[in-house]
């Protein structure tokens, strides 16, 4: 009997702690109290399917960023316009001597440079100013010194040199780049 007493008590023991609003519920509504249990789980229901959406909605937005942007991206790159072939114009080979101290023994720099263009119309502009090009690749390579020509950095500086004479003496126009096809110190 203790025990069905005790079952008896807990439930006036859960009236009391939920207060006087509760007994009105409970007592008024005694029907209705299977429906407010479902409305909890129905809740929960909500909340965890807008949870789930809002993780494929950021899910499917990092995914987009991600690889969407690329693929969408290496499409255009593919559709890009086909790149025209180079056009390379030979100048004549320049020989000179080098600059040295007044007791040093005249050392030699032979040469052999074709221009990069940027398309054929360019070699009929160049043409014309053929002997300007020579001269500015005389001038300045008169006045090197067999030690500017150390390595691959001196190279580089001498390309970088002859390109910037190149693009300053047939300015507007200018070339892609000047390549070495043989140099020669000597």
């Amino acid at each position: 009997m203790a025990k069905k007493n005790a079952k008896k008590s807990e439930p006036e023991d859960d009236e009391a702690k939920a207060g006087p609003q509760a007994e009105g519920e409970a007592e008024g509504e005694e029907g209705k109290e299977a429906p407010a249990k479902r409305k909890l789980p129905f809740k929960l229901l909500a909340m965890a399917a807008a949870g789930v959406v809002g993780l494929c909605v950021i899910g499917g937005g990092g995914y987009y960023f991600m690889y969407g942007r690329h693929a969408k991206s290496a499409g255009t790159a593919a559709a890009a316009p086909q790149v025209k072939p180079a056009v390379f114009l030979d100048m004549p080979d320049v020989l000179v001597n080098l600059s040295g101290g007044a007791g040093d023994r005249t050392q030699y720099l032979k040469v052999k440079v074709t221009l990069e263009l940027p398309d054929q119309a360019m070699s009929a502009q160049i043409e014309p100013v053929m002997p300007r090009l020579m001269d500015a690749f005389q001038t300045y390579l008169r006045e090197l010194r067999p030690t500017d020509l150390d390595g691959s950095a001196g190279l580089y500086r001498l390309k970088e040199e002859l390109t910037r004479r190149v693009n300053a003496a047939i300015a507007p126009a200018h070339v892609n780049a000047v390549l070495f096809k043989e140099i020669v110190v000597q």
